[in-house]
């Protein structure tokens, strides 16, 4: 049932079809480079290698069940960034008045938008960005202070909550601060929520105010605002919206412009404001609802501070040379926790979104610079889904190259890897033939962070080569105030997810019904739980599922029960190899890891995302797959088959071709034979987090996946 794939070098290397006489000559000249740029590096630098093996993180006692803690936090958990620090406010004035006319956050100024017409007669939405517009340190602070002085004038109370309904943006981060500091409760929910999702998480936290954009406020907001009674306040952070008779009576729109001069007025006449304590609430951040209905999970403020303290040791040199891309959602816990750590060691933050990152991306006009060419960034943090999306279409570009160049990159690629899995580095590659792929995210990347899911051995190490920089992949959830561990920065081991981070410990518990022992040789296994100080309170008015998943220990330690089954290597870093929700019991008795069958199966050109399913009734298992639209066209073409794309995915003879080759690559991947999938069903349409098929961290939401292709799995398992 492990699901951990081999990352032998030798496994992950690209084939080229060079003469094997050129070979030859060529590989004479890569051995005598290497033996030359050994000697300097051999005298100059400490082998990577050497790191790598040492032991990072080590049982505090000789127990089967003893928690594993970092090597740096041996004597005691860490807790706070900074002396005296220890609520959000606290960390942000310390921040403040340190680098307090540096640049903290900056967006792009919007000079032209319209209208392209496609082929196929579908209209896309272009933009024309222009430099970066920064606010200081100073200047955020000062609008986070009248903000929430103005939403105190609007009746906000503290210790109660208030709902944030808005895209990555400057303005969130703002609000965000005004609530720490005005001790406002702040309820995170995503931007690409459905209506019944929305309402439940409104009504549950019983909000009167809710910020908002004019967008979702026209797309999203309006149909539900009747739903929501005791609904009163509206502020939007971009601007009136041009229509307002559509409101219920009693609810008022505002612009956060507006009520932060109702703050500044109201400032001048120095209204008292209450502080919080480290062990009140800062954020009730609704999950994305994988498994049904999001659940609201409580963080307080010394939950985060612990979390973002233990990140903050893993990045080293972080500091004011930085430079964070933010675009992912602030309403996840990996990207709130990033900016935080950035926010409080004085880094800029450029904000960004998936539609504009890149030149290549979807709203960019053509011939203009995505973001990251425009900020460069030094620190970046990504899901696996958008690394995946990055490794397909640099190797269908490799693909279209010509034979000399496509055999040049493909050489380079190997050699570099060769040298990574020895510690050392690759300077003459790096300029010379990697630039270009790495000029894709601005160039000046140190340091990517992943999170959210597993990332594939193929496209970690993929990143590691052409992106020239480490990639730290780490484990954490909501409940955990996105904390565990991270990978270290000179750990170039893949399929792993690192040691503790030095704010929490973590042990594994039997998990008898899968088969996972920590008295497992030679790898204890087990159920991960996560203790620390960045454990959270619990879920919002769910006790009963408060008391299954999370626990106190006897020191009055708060402790989680992720779910996750992990196993930790001797040097004391974690793989996760299993998910106890993700095993299902076969027919036969043999149990199947859906994570696992998808993992294998998901970087395949033809495979653009995968839902692997079984049931207890039948003997098999199916699957579900979203085909890459050029590699299934083209396949179509080799095998004789036409029609337009949702006749070839709706097509038995398409199934059937596509189903060998997820045959070969599932046996190529060792998987057992009652794991492969024996039937599928091809999705013309992509996994979106609109769609509700998927959430925001483009993790698969199995309950809706399954109600989606219903009649699907009916006529795979042979009812009529």
């Amino acid at each position: 049932m492990n699901n951990h794939v081999s990352s032998k070098p030798s496994t992950m290397k690209l084939k080229h079809t060079i003469n094997p006489i050129l070979l030859y000559f060529i590989h004479f000249l890569i051995s005598l480079y290497t033996i030359l740029t050994y000697i300097p590096f051999y005298f100059f630098s400490e082998s990577r290698q050497e790191k790598s093996n040492q032991i990072k993180a080590k049982p505090v006692n000789s127990k089967p069940d003893s928690a594993y803690r970092s090597v740096n936090s041996l004597d005691g958990l860490a807790s706070v960034l900074y002396p005296g620090c220890d609520t959000l406010d606290k960390v942000f004035t310390y921040a403040k008045n340190k680098f307090k006319n540096k640049r903290l956050l900056g967006t792009r100024e919007v000079l032209n938008e319209e209208d392209e017409v496609q082929p196929n007669g579908k209209i896309f939405k272009k933009v024309i960005l222009g430099q970066y517009n920064w606010l200081s340190y100073e200047d955020v602070f000062v609008r986070a202070l009248n903000f929430g002085n103005g939403l105190q004038m609007l009746g906000q109370k503290p210790k109660t909550n208030i709902a944030i309904f808005c895209e990555t943006r400057a303005e969130w981060m703002i609000a965000a601060q005004a609530c720490f500091m005005y001790n406002f409760q702040l309820v995170t929910l995503y931007a690409t929520l459905g209506g019944p999702a929305i309402v439940h998480g409104l009504n549950e936290t019983e909000v009167t105010n809710i910020i908002t954009s004019k967008e979702l406020l026209q797309t999203k907001l309006k149909d539900i605002v009747s739903l929501v009674p005791r609904l009163r306040h509206i502020i939007t952070v971009d601007g009136k919206p041009p229509t307002w008779s559509e409101f219920p009576k009693g609810v008022i729109v505002h612009t956060m412009a507006a009520v932060e001069a109702l703050g500044a007025k109201a400032s001048m006449e120095n209204q008292p404001h209450s502080k919080p304590l480290p062990s009140d609430i800062a954020v009730i951040m609704y999950t994305s609802g994988s498994t049904g209905l999001p659940k609201g999970v409580m963080i307080s403020h010394s939950n985060i501070i612990a979390g973002i303290t233990g990140m903050a040791e893993r990045i080293p040199e972080l500091g004011e040379e930085d430079v964070y891309i933010g675009y992912l959602p602030l309403a996840h816990v990996l990207e709130l926790s990033a900016e935080l750590v950035c926010l409080s060691h004085g880094c800029r933050i450029g904000y960004s979104s998936p539609q504009t990152l890149a030149d290549q991306s979807s709203k960019i006009k053509k011939g203009s610079k995505g973001d990251t060419s425009m900020l460069k960034p030094t620190l970046m943090a990504a899901v696996p889904e958008i690394m995946d999306r990055i490794y397909k279409n640099v190797m269908n570009k490799v693909n279209e190259m010509s034979s000399f160049q496509r055999n040049l990159f493909i050489l380079a690629y190997n050699y570099k890897m060769e040298q990574i899995s020895k510690g050392r580095n690759t300077p003459l590659c790096n300029s010379f033939v990697f630039r270009k792929v790495r000029s894709l995210l601005g160039g000046n990347i140190r340091l990517l962070l992943c999170g959210g899911a597993p990332l594939s051995a193929t496209t970690q190490r993929f990143m590691n080569i052409c992106f020239c920089c480490p990639v730290g992949q780490g484990y954490g959830l909501t409940e955990s105030a996105g904390a565990g561990t991270i990978t270290e920065v000179w750990d170039y081991n893949t399929g792993r997810v690192g040691a503790p981070l030095v704010c929490c410990e973590i042990k594994l518990k039997n998990w008898e019904e899968g088969g996972y022992f920590n008295t497992d040789k030679p790898h204890p296994r087990g159920e991960i739980l996560i203790g620390g100080q960045n454990v959270t309170m619990g879920y919002y008015k769910n006790e009963a599922k408060t008391k299954a998943d999370f626990f106190e220990d006897e020191n009055g330690q708060r402790w989680l029960c992720t779910g996750d089954i992990g196993e930790f290597d001797p040097d004391g870093c974690l793989k996760i190899i299993d998910r106890k929700k993700d095993l299902v019991k076969l027919q036969a008795g043999e149990y199947v890891s859906l994570g696992k069958v998808e993992a294998a199966l998901k970087n395949l050109p033809l495979v653009d995302n995968i839902c692997a399913y079984a049931n207890s009734y039948h003997s098999y298992v199916i699957g579900f797959v979203v085909p890459n639209q050029k590699e299934l066209t083209e396949l179509a073409r080799k095998k004789g088959l036409k029609g337009t794309w949702e006749e070839l995915c709706n097509s038995c003879e398409m199934e059937n071709e596509v189903l060998k080759v997820l045959s070969e690559a599932a046996i190529s991947a060792s998987l057992e034979k009652f794991e492969i999938p024996v039937k599928i069903r091809l999705s013309p349409e992509p996994w979106t987090p609109e769609t509700g098929l998927v959430t925001d961290a483009f993790k698969l939401k199995r309950k809706e996946l399954k109600t989606h292709y219903q009649a699907d799995i009916e006529r795979m398992y042979g009812r009529k």
